[in-house]
């Protein structure tokens, strides 16, 4: 009887300890919920800002555990932040990528563990770990920004020329890419033409980008190329800005210059987010335009890729042929960009509350 009940507490004990070990590595931590581990690029940007805040909001409410680091727009400082996501039994990772080829060992690590990835708005290059793509249809976003640019100067009829200079993004954002080609593709026959004149002859992706997106290095690039070619009077009709940060120094420099005056010789500038301080520029007359990419509907169609992932569902797609990393063809979902100005802000955003009034005065 007494070596009966040696086993039984034996048998129990093992069972005990068994049951910490399990819970110790089990993925959905105490609280029992699935965990998502979130990865921004930055603090620095509203739009990121917005988006992690967003994301994080909307997955709550579906149920999960959510994890949301922002990476100061430091490739280690991400890199170090997804290895602790993984080590923390992530189920699923959402990732905006600060630099969109350096993830590829960390990544490799995910798939081991058998984790979703879901590159969000930024493609995740070099690597057949990235499950999912949510973005915009960032080639449309230039698109819009060139077709904005030929409808306000009538391009198609004026006699011209018009003066213009060339801003792209990061080269480190697969997205710079899509914005600069969509753009150009509308503006190239203008500039082949004449009609469109970059005075500055800086032209290509690799001359007019702005590493990180960096207002200070938009500003500096602006500064020079109005010293070198606009010194003596010589006028600026359009400046393409890929975003708004960009647009920002754009708008910094000029100002500074002392030359331009909103309302009588201030350029086209274009932009892209809508940010607080584009939009008051917008209503102040020194910025022409920006795409508006609506966080909330590029957020809840991510949190519906991961629903879809976590039942073990088809995951909705309307892309499998475009966004091409290098390794394999991203399954993507484009959400449709729109652009805001003077005319229609109110409506896009202050009416649909995505902005309140007092924001944007």
């Amino acid at each position: 009887m007494k070596t009966i009940r040696k086993i039984l507490v034996l048998v129990i004990a093992f069972a005990s300890l068994m049951s910490i070990l399990s819970l110790g590595a089990c993925a959905k931590k105490d609280s029992g919920k699935t965990k998502v581990g979130v990865s921004m690029p930055t603090q620095s940007l509203q739009r990121w800002n917005q988006d992690g805040a967003y994301l994080k909001e909307k997955l709550e409410a579906a149920g999960y555990e959510v994890e949301l680091q922002f990476a100061n727009n430091e490739i280690n400082q991400q890199v170090s932040q997804i290895e602790n996501m993984i080590t923390n039994k992530c189920d699923v990772l959402i990732i905006a990528a600060v630099d969109g080829d350096s993830l590829v060992n960390v990544l490799a690590d995910a798939k081991k563990e058998e984790i979703e990835v879901i590159a969000y708005d930024r493609l995740i290059m070099k690597s057949d770990a990235v499950s999912y793509y949510a973005t915009f249809d960032n080639y449309m976003v230039g698109t819009i920004q060139g077709e904005f640019i030929e409808k306000t100067l009538d391009l198609e009829n004026a006699a011209g020329p018009f003066n213009m200079e060339v801003f792209a993004g990061s080269p480190d954002d697969n997205n710079a890419r899509f914005f600069y080609q969509g753009a150009y593709d509308v503006l190239s026959p203008y500039i082949d033409s004449g009609k469109l004149v970059v005075v500055s002859g800086q032209k290509d992706f690799e001359t007019c980008a702005i590493t990180s997106w960096k207002t200070e290095t938009a500003q500096s690039r602006m500064d020079d190329l109005l010293t070198a070619n606009y010194a003596t009077g010589t006028k600026l009709d359009v400046v393409l800005s890929p975003n708004d940060s960009i647009a920002i120094g754009i708008t910094n420099a000029l100002e500074n210059s002392g030359d331009f005056t909103p309302g009588t010789n201030w350029p086209i500038i274009t932009g892209q987010d809508c940010d607080i301080p584009n939009m008051k520029n917008i209503i102040a007359g020194k910025q022409s335009m920006s795409i508006f990419k609506d966080t909330r509907t590029l957020a809840d169609q991510t949190v519906k890729m991961v629903n879809s992932i976590v039942k073990g569902e088809k995951v909705d797609v309307n892309d499998t042929e475009t966004y091409d990393n290098g390794i394999t063809v991203v399954p993507t979902y484009l959400c449709t960009p729109v652009f805001g100005d003077i005319n229609n802000y109110k409506e896009l955003l202050i009416d649909s509350g995505y902005y309140t009034e007092d924001q944007l005065k």
